[in-house]
């Protein structure tokens, strides 16, 4: 069963109505053609007009849909060979952060993704994609992996952020994070990072801050959730719209800013009407940036990423 966000309720009954004429024309065998083509026509001009004038609070709502392709998906779709690898060294295995060896398109890579999962079981498992410490250790330790062996990497990232709970506090999210985000400047590998749904604060920087960042037309990427900015600023939560239009949030904003350097259009009504081909248009966009950083050196892979962070927000003064 499909999911419909608020904005999609005019597509959705669209929808339901060539669902239904199918159905009685398979039923009567009668010959309604005609009509089904007229309302699919219908349909397309709708969802052109609607997913042409998204405001950023709807993008939000797209980024987080349940359908949409995960990090798994990506994995999955994209990398070949790939044998999984678990657990920090230090404490435990923490499953909102995936990651392992494998192929891109024959080129021997290291994964590292966030992962909110599907349904209720998968959510509960990996944690609704928030990180602990140890999920960010865990990718710390991955990088250095590819860094010894001269893999590139390749991240994921679909976060709303760290967990923010007291045990994760107790363990240092705030030390794992930082030091996740050093070992992304730190290593001599090429490092391609892609937000693929939500890119929720520092807990999506330990994974993205790469030579090239990409981002899923209809991703967002930002310090902090619309709802948490509305509750900070504002002291209500119902405010959330707001403050996404403040946040310039959105992958067309963030690559006026410089923070994105590739945007990845997805299908027409989003990524999660067609997971498979936003997953293969992902992964030619991700082969595009690739391709030259594997000509560099170690240095200056190294000193092109620091630059490149050390360059935002540096526009005009």
């Amino acid at each position: 069963m499909r999911h419909y966000l608020d904005f999609e309720k005019p597509i959705a009954e669209l929808e339901d109505k060539i669902e239904e004429l199918r159905h009685l024309s398979n039923s009567a065998e009668l010959n309604i053609a005609d009509e089904v083509s007229r309302l699919e026509t219908k349909l397309d001009r709708q969802l052109r007009q609607v997913y042409a004038r998204l405001t950023p609070w709807q993008k939000v709502q797209i980024a987080r849909h349940p359908d949409r392709p995960h990090g798994t998906d990506f994995i999955k779709g994209l990398i070949t060979e790939f044998t999984p690898l678990a657990g920090d060294r230090a404490f435990a295995e923490d499953r909102a952060i995936l990651g392992g060896i494998g192929r891109f398109r024959d080129t021997s890579v290291v994964v590292i993704a966030h992962e909110k999962g599907a349904d209720t079981e998968a959510r509960m498992k990996h944690n609704f994609g928030m990180a602990r410490p140890e999920g960010y250790r865990k990718a710390r330790r991955l990088m250095e992996l590819a860094d010894h062996f001269r893999l590139p990497v390749l991240s994921f990232v679909d976060t709303a952020g760290a967990y923010p709970g007291v045990d994760a506090e107790a363990r240092g999210q705030a030390e794992a994070i930082a030091r996740a985000i050093e070992t992304c400047l730190k290593i001599e590998v090429p490092l391609v990072a892609t937000i693929i749904g939500e890119g929720g604060s520092g807990g999506a920087i330990a994974l993205a801050a790469g030579n090239r960042v990409l981002m899923l037309e209809h991703a967002v990427y930002s310090v902090i959730s619309p709802e948490g900015c509305a509750t900070i600023l504002w002291r209500v939560a119902d405010k959330a719209e707001d403050a996404a239009d403040a946040l310039k949030l959105t992958a067309q904003d963030l690559t006026r800013l410089g923070v994105v350097d590739a945007v990845v259009s997805e299908p027409l009504g989003g990524g999660h009407r067609a997971p498979t081909e936003t997953v293969a248009a992902v992964g030619d966009a991700i082969e595009q940036q690739l391709r030259p950083l594997l000509t560099l050196d170690g240095p200056a892979l190294r000193a092109q990423r620091r630059e490149k962070f050390l360059g935002i927000g540096a526009k005009g003064l």
